[in-house]
């Protein structure tokens, strides 16, 4: 049965502006300067100074002024603006686009492009070009191009590779043929292209040597029949199975260990997945004082273009307006309002920064003054947001993508949270301390008899640091460390 009935809620919206700035709060400078010209692109009432000349100058601060009275006497009045002069009933408002604007996380997704001279497929197009191949071939040779991913390895079935070639390209071949051109395109570089597997890359990179060096010949061995041993670093049964001293075997792992295993990330130089770190602050020690600086590139003098002002003071002064004209006036004051928004919330991002960043500088004044990590105190998110008056997720939304350059290296702000650990004698401490001690240990260790986490518990215990086992393995993962059957050498 339908019912009607009342009902009130309280609810929480973000206003445009409030999107727009948790937007550009978690962008890092590497990449903020390509949103600012992104935004400039999109909006000609945003415009950068640095493009004005001398002589308007002091004209465009004139009218800026004027405008902004003007603004300040509109917003005081009861008839601000008004939507039935200006607006037909199906009309969108100002507000509605920019909460259409602002409501998709689109801009999240964007990365900076990367330029490239030339790809890792064109490389292998161009060393394909250089055989003699009938049409056939030549077709087949691209298909498992086309179908070699990042790595630089096909993970594809043959049979897969022949039925595109059937039903896409009406070329009939069968696995044999194209078992043959793909080791074709396996003897191209860089070594270990096209393989199928990690044994296959490895054997290929080992075969294209063909060196009398005894050491590559018994590498191909283990390679070939003895990988699960070879990865799993039990030594004693490969010295057994291979009948070979522990020297021989050092030599032929050595071999192994020269290999590539992932051939595409050399060919390509992994460049689509570096990003230059610029730091967003920096810290310098001067005589004991420290001193915070932001990086320049977070506050930009962006400014309304001036004659998109004197656009809407002329617009606005028509006496009739008609449906042409309401429409410009709609526009122009759109694209105002949407410059002023971004300009506020570029500043109101490098007030948040500064004041988050003092807030961490001056929590962790001692560890700034030398590096020491002994002297890192333990500190949350919520220690910063209390002393500062903001919300957590503003913290973390700092923390999480900036970085600050010291006088002992350039590290992310998340870094510097860390948990607390007691001692033994109440004290408490960072568990980055306890990272730190168990990186020497296993830094010091004998890689012949590498430490297991019991002992290296017990290390810490001896230290001082009562902290239970699965802890030192979750640490230890945490610095990408390797169990102590796996950091094993001869």
């Amino acid at each position: 049965m339908l019912r009607q009935k009342l009902q009130q809620k309280l609810l929480q919206k973000l206003s445009p502006q409030q999107i727009q700035f948790i937007k550009l709060l978690q962008v890092p400078t590497v990449m903020l300067d390509a949103r600012i010209k992104e935004e400039l692109e999109e909006n000609p009432a945003l415009e950068d100074p640095s493009l004005l000349s001398a002589e308007n100058e002091e004209e465009y601060e004139e009218l800026d002024e004027k405008h902004s009275e003007e603004n300040v006497q509109e917003e005081r009045s009861e008839e601000e603006f008004n939507i039935d002069d200006y607006l037909q009933d199906d009309d969108r408002s100002d507000y509605a686009e920019m909460m259409s604007y602002g409501g998709d996380d689109e801009e999240e997704r964007k990365e900076i492009p990367i330029a490239v001279s030339a790809s890792f497929y064109d490389d292998l197009e161009r060393q394909l070009n250089m055989l003699e191949l009938d049409d056939q071939q030549y077709i087949m040779a691209i298909q498992v191009i086309g179908s070699i991913d990042d790595d630089g390895y096909l993970r594809r079935p043959i049979s897969s590779l022949v039925d595109d070639l059937a039903f896409g390209q009406n070329v009939v071949v069968n696995d044999d043929e194209m078992e043959d051109v793909l080791h074709m395109v396996q003897q191209f570089d860089p070594p270990g292209i096209a393989a199928r597997n990690l044994q296959e890359c490895l054997l290929i990179q080992l075969k294209k040597k063909r060196s009398g060096n005894p050491a590559t010949l018994t590498a191909i061995e283990i390679v070939e029949n003895h990988l699960d041993e070879f990865t799993r670093k039990h030594y004693d049964k490969l010295e057994k199975a291979l009948g070979i001293s522990p020297e021989e075997l050092k030599e032929a792992v050595g071999e192994i260990l020269k290999l590539n295993p992932k051939p595409g990330d050399s060919a390509t130089g992994n460049s689509d997945k570096q990003m230059q770190v610029i730091p967003d602050f920096r810290i310098t020690n001067n005589d004991g004082e420290l001193v915070l600086t932001l990086n320049g590139k977070n506050a930009p003098d962006l400014r309304v273009s001036r004659s998109y002002l004197e656009m809407f003071d002329t617009y606005d002064k028509q006496a009739k307006k008609d449906k042409k004209l309401k429409e410009a006036v709609q526009f122009v004051k759109q694209k105002l309002d949407a410059a002023k928004w971004f300009i506020d919330a570029i500043k109101q991002r490098q007030q948040t920064l500064i004041k988050t960043m003092e807030a961490i500088m001056e929590y962790q004044y001692e560890y700034f003054l030398d590096g020491d990590e002994r002297k890192l105190k333990p500190m949350i998110l919520k220690d910063i947001a209390d002393r500062i008056g903001m919300d957590i997720s503003t913290v973390s939304r700092v923390a999480n993508s900036k970085y600050v350059q010291t006088d002992f290296g350039t590290f992310l702000l998340k870094s510097f949270f860390s948990e607390a650990i007691q001692t033994e004698s109440g004290e408490e401490v960072s568990n980055r301390e306890v990272k730190k001690i168990l990186e020497e240990c296993i830094a010091g260790e004998d890689k012949r008899k590498p430490l297991a986490d019991e002992k290296l518990t017990d290390i810490l215990k001896e230290k001082g640091y009562n902290i239970a086992r699965r802890t030192v393995a979750k640490y230890r993962e945490q610095l990408n460390i390797p169990v102590a059957r796996l950091r094993k050498e001869l």
